[in-house]
Formats: C-alpha cells, structure tokens, sequence
C-alpha cells in the first residue's frame, strides 16, 4: 500500500528546466556543453539544475578528459513511476469509497 509519494524528487522534477534535462538525458548521455546547447540555459543556470539532479540522485557524473558526462539514473525514475502505480491502484480501488459528511 503506498504511504507516500517521494516529495522531494517531485520538487525536484517540478521545475521545468530539470525536467528538460532529465528528458533529454533520457535519450542519452550529455556533457553540459550538449546541454547548453539543447536548452539554451546559460552554463552556471545549467550547472546549478545539474548539482541539484545529482544531489537528488536523479543523475551520476561520468568525467571524461577535460569534460563531465550526465546520464539519468533509470532506478531513481522507476521508484517514482512504482510510487505512481502504486497511487493510480489505490485511487481504482478507492474510487467507490465516499465519506459521508457529518
């Protein structure tokens, strides 16, 4: 039974530019040049999304030579899409269910 939905990673997810990134990190792995060019968000806004998805865990760093990879890390996605099943179940099952008034 679903207690809660992970808060936090919602907050995370809720603003747009990150949204953005995770969708584009979704179809592959980007350094923050690719993502610049992908958005059009200037480098230290970008940069500053970025720490945010890593610190959330949503994405892991990959360095390579003078570069930083991203790639989104599906597990995190996953557990937020059970998270979400799990809620659309409950709504199914409840949807008959109906408090009465006092």
């Amino acid at each position: 039974m679903l207690t809660s939905v992970d808060n936090d990673l919602i907050r995370v997810l809720g603003d747009p530019l990150r949204l953005h990134i995770v969708t584009l990190l979704a179809r592959e792995t980007l350094c923050t040049t690719h993502l610049v060019e992908e958005t059009g968000a200037k480098q230290t806004n970008l940069s500053n999304h970025l720490r945010v998805l890593r610190e959330a865990g949503v994405v892991e760093t990959e360095p390579c030579g003078r570069f930083t990879y991203y790639k989104l890390r599906p597990d995190v996605i996953d557990r937020l899409a059970g998270q979400f099943a799990e809620l659309a179940e409950s709504a199914r099952t409840a949807a008959d269910n109906k408090r009465a008034c006092p």
